[in-house]
C-alpha cells in the first residue's frame, strides 16, 4: 500500500516457512524492515486519515493495527481482530474506515469495523476469494477475485472505497489540506 507521501509499505510472506515480515520503502528507495518474525503477512492498508496501518496474517487469521507517525515507522502494534477459522487474504478500506477482508477457503468477504467487530459477511461464488477492490461510478461496488471459480464477483456497499475516492479529481489535495501529516516535496 502507498501512503500519500509516496511511502510504500509492503507485506512479505514466506509461504514455505509460514513466516512473514513487513517493510517500509521511502521515496529515497531505502528499504527498512518494520517487523520480522510474523506469520504469513498478506493484506495491508492505510486508513484515510493516514494515521493507522492495518496488516493481516493469513495463517493465524489476525489483523493488526499500527499507529503511523509522520515520516516514521509504524508503532504501537495491537490486535484489531482475530478470526476463529479459515484464512485471510487481500483487504481494502471504505471511506467510513471499515476493512473488507477476503476470507480464503470460507468464500466470504468480511466487513470489519474500525473497532474490530465483524459487522457483515458477504458470500461469494466460490471458496477461495483472494482480493477486493472498489469501483463503479460511485465507488460503492466491491469487486472480489475468486480463484477456484475464476470469477470476479461484485456486491454493493454503503460507502465508497477509500482507494476509489483517492483517485477522484482533487482528492489528494482535499486530504492534504486537512491533514498536517502530508510531506510534499
Amino acid at each position: 500500500t502507498i501512503d500519500i507521501d509516496d511511502t510504500l509499505f509492503a507485506s512479505d510472506p514466506n509461504w514455505n516457512e509460514g513466516t512473514g515480515q513487513f517493510w517500509r520503502i521511502g521515496d529515497d528507495r531505502m528499504f527498512v524492515r518494520v517487523e520480522a518474525g510474523m506469520s504469513t503477512t498478506n493484506g495491508i492498508e492505510i486508513d484515510v486519515q493516514r494515521r493507522l496501518l492495518y496488516l493481516n496474517e493469513t495463517a493465524t487469521r489476525r489483523i493488526w493495527a499500527y499507529d503511523l507517525p509522520l515520516g516514521g515507522l509504524p508503532t504501537n502494534k495491537r490486535l484489531l481482530t482475530e478470526f476463529p477459522d479459515f484464512a485471510l487474504d487481500g483487504m481494502r478500506l471504505d471511506r467510513a474506515g471499515n476493512l473488507f477482508v477476503a476470507r480464503w477457503s470460507k468464500g466470504t468477504v468480511a466487513m470489519v469495523s474500525p473497532t474490530g467487530d465483524v459487522v457483515r459477511e458477504v458470500t461469494v461464488s466460490g471458496k477461495d476469494c483472494t482480493n477486493v477492490a472498489f469501483g463503479g461510478a460511485d465507488g460503492r461496488t466491491c469487486y472480489v477475485t475468486v480463484a477456484d471459480t475464476g470469477a470476479i464477483d461484485e456486491f454493493r456497499t454503503e460507502h465508497p472505497g477509500q482507494s476509489w475516492w483517492m483517485r477522484q479529481p482533487g482528492a489528494r489535495d482535499r486530504l492534504s489540506m486537512g491533514a498536517a501529516r502530508v510531506n510534499r516535496r
